[in-house]
């Protein structure tokens, strides 16, 4: 544990997305709270920092902030956030040129959501691995050709530049950076302590195929709750037709109508997607086929060799906690 608290400092802007200066505050702020109960000294001095003294987030709630400090300032890390503001703060050529500057007096500098699009602005993710919000990847591109992309992670590590997906990733992300300076340990304590549900490693992606699914009229809705409830039986499309009173033939054609998906590819996608989250768990290759419903290791085994390149295993060693 440092006897100087590591800085870190969180920038805002006016319109900035609230969660993403708040969720990695607290998750910082919860690492002092548990150092202080152990009588250990605080690992983190944590600082909101803007341009003026107070900023309006997009959810109305106005943010009390430090001012900037000096870019050569000495400096742990710099956190920039998201959210709509960013495309004004874009164009803010002072904040821009600040940004510039902090970073380099920063170890490491990281961005929450659409915070991406401030730090490409200033040039700092050149030809750097980054990811952002998945519902503004298709902009990010067009406007930073130069930066890799990569639209699915929940974040992204690339040397001294972290970048994280959208909004509560933003808490992963900080819970990743106090696991490199703290200890696993210490950060499975912090996530413990915030009641997060599962502490998410960077591979995971930032798309939901559950959630996915329910983006349509609603009509399969009930039968893709039944489907997670028996992902572990043969899921045959006899079977899925009768759960909705339809022909295999009129039901084949309906959901691919409503969802883009075959059945087959929707079933699938979601074996897939449990899968992973099961295996990041730590759960074994064997249970997690089971579980989903793959019939065989080696079944389970081609999917993912068909969807990421990598087998069940290799996956499991890289990221489970």
């Amino acid at each position: 544990m440092p006897n100087n608290p590591r800085r870190i400092e969180i920038l805002t802007f006016p319109d900035s997305q609230l969660l993403d200066v708040a969720g990695p505050l607290q998750v910082f702020a919860t690492a002092n709270d548990l150092a202080a109960l152990a009588d250990k000294a605080r690992p983190y001095k944590t600082v909101v920092v803007a341009q003026c003294a107070q900023v309006r987030t997009s959810s109305g709630l106005a943010l009390a902030a430090s001012p900037l400090p000096s870019p050569d300032a000495p400096l742990d890390t710099l956190v920039v956030a998201g959210g709509w503001g960013v495309n004004a703060a874009c164009e803010n050529r002072d904040l821009v040129e600040w940004v510039r500057g902090r970073s380099k007096a920063a170890r490491r500098t990281a961005s929450v959501c659409s915070g991406a699009f401030l730090l490409a602005t200033a040039g700092l993710l050149d030809g750097r691995r980054v990811v952002t919000h998945w519902q503004r990847c298709a902009e990010f591109t067009k406007r930073f050709p130069l930066v890799r992309l990569d639209p699915d992670p929940i974040f992204v590590s690339d040397g001294d530049m972290w970048t994280s997906a959208g909004v509560t990733a933003g808490i992963d992300l900080a819970l990743a950076l106090i696991e490199i300076d703290l200890g696993r340990k210490a950060a499975l304590a912090v996530g413990r302590q915030l009641v997060v549900f599962l502490k998410r490693p960077g591979g995971q992606s930032q798309f939901s195929t559950a959630l996915s699914l329910q983006e349509n009229d609603g009509r399969f809705d009930q039968l893709h709750a039944w489907i997670m409830e028996n992902l572990s039986r043969p899921l045959p499309l006899a079977a899925l037709a009768a759960r909705v009173n339809m022909s295999s033939r009129s039901f084949s054609r309906h959901y691919r109508q409503v969802t883009g998906l075959t059945p087959a590819r929707a079933i699938e996608d979601i074996r897939i997607e449990t899968a992973r989250r099961l295996l990041d768990e730590g759960q074994s290759v064997a249970r997690v086929s089971r579980r989903c419903g793959f019939g065989s290791e080696e079944t389970m085994r081609r999917a993912f060799l068909r969807h990421f390149g990598t087998s069940p295993k290799a996956y499991r060693e890289r990221f489970a906690g």
